[in-house]
C-alpha cells in the first residue's frame, strides 16, 4: 500500500452503538486513536466523513422536504462529525485539519485541493466534510472524488460488517462473503459497496476499494498496510 490513502467513515463510526444515532465520545475516541496511530507511522491519511448518525436520526423532519434542501442539511451534519473527529485526533496526539466543501470560515478551512495535499505532506490528517458541496451526491461519491483529487492509492471504506456479502449477513446467516470483486461485478450484481457513481469514478481512476469492519480494533492500520482484511474491489 502506498503512503497516501483515503478513509471513508460513515456516520456509524460516530454513533452510539445502542441507538445508532448521535455522537458517542468513546466510539469517536477509539476511531481517532487508530487514525492518529496511522498518521504517526508516516502514512498520509485523508478522512471523508458521513453524517447519517445525525441526519438519519432526524429523517422524519425531511418528509416532504425539497431534496436539495435536505441534502444541504445532511452536509452540515458531516461538518459536525468532522469537528468532533478533529478534536479527538488531536487529543490522541496527531495534527488534523477540517476542510469543507461548504464555506464555514469560522470553524473550518474551505476545501482547496493543493492546500489539502500540502497538509498531508506535512503529516496532518485532513478531514473532508460537506460531501462534494452539491446536492444529489452521496458521501461515497465525495470519498471517490477526494481520493482521486489528492492522489490517494486506495479508498478504505469502514463499515460495521466484515466485508461485502451477497446478502445482508445480519438477516441472512447463509450470506456469502466476497474476498475480491471487480468494479463491474459490483455494478452488475447491484452490491451495496458504494453507490454506482462512486464505483464508476474509482474504476475510471484505477482506485482500489477495501471494505472492512471498523469495530475490530486495529483494522484501520491493517487496511492501510494492505493486509487481507474485508473485501477488495479492484
Amino acid at each position: 500500500m502506498a503512503r497516501r490513502i483515503a478513509l471513508k467513515l460513515s456516520g456509524e463510526a460516530f454513533a452510539d452503538p445502542d441507538t445508532g444515532f448521535g455522537i458517542h465520545s468513546e466510539t469517536v475516541e477509539k476511531v481517532a486513536a487508530e487514525i492518529a496511530e496511522v498518521s504517526n507511522e508516516g502514512y498520509e491519511i485523508g478522512v471523508i466523513v458521513g453524517g447519517g448518525n445525525i441526519w438519519r436520526g432526524l429523517s422524519s423532519a425531511a418528509e416532504g422536504m425539497d431534496r436539495a434542501n435536505a441534502d444541504y442539511m445532511g452536509m452540515l451534519a458531516t461538518v459536525i462529525n468532522a469537528m468532533a473527529l478533529r478534536d479527538a485526533i488531536e487529543r490522541a496526539g496527531a495534527e488534523a485539519r477540517v476542510q469543507t466543501a461548504i464555506n464555514i470560515a469560522e470553524v473550518a478551512e474551505p476545501y482547496i485541493r493543493l492546500r489539502a495535499i500540502r497538509h498531508l505532506e506535512k503529516g496532518r490528517v485532513v478531514i473532508f466534510a460537506g460531501g462534494t458541496g452539491n446536492p444529489y451526491f452521496t458521501t461515497d461519491t465525495a470519498a471517490a472524488l477526494r481520493a482521486a483529487e489528492i492522489g490517494a492509492a486506495a479508498v478504505l471504506k469502514a463499515t460495521q460488517v466484515d466485508g461485502v456479502y451477497d446478502d445482508d449477513p445480519r438477516t441472512n446467516p447463509d450470506a456469502t462473503l466476497f474476498q475480491v470483486l471487480t468494479y463491474m461485478e459490483v455494478l452488475e450484481k447491484g452490491l451495496r459497496v458504494m453507490d454506482a457513481t462512486a464505483i464508476t469514478m474509482c474504476m475510471d481512476n484505477d482506485l482500489p476499494i477495501r471494505v472492512f469492519d471498523i469495530t475490530v480494533p486495529g483494522n484501520i492500520m491493517r487496511a492501510v498496510r494492505g493486509e487481507d482484511v474485508g473485501t477488495l474491489v479492484r
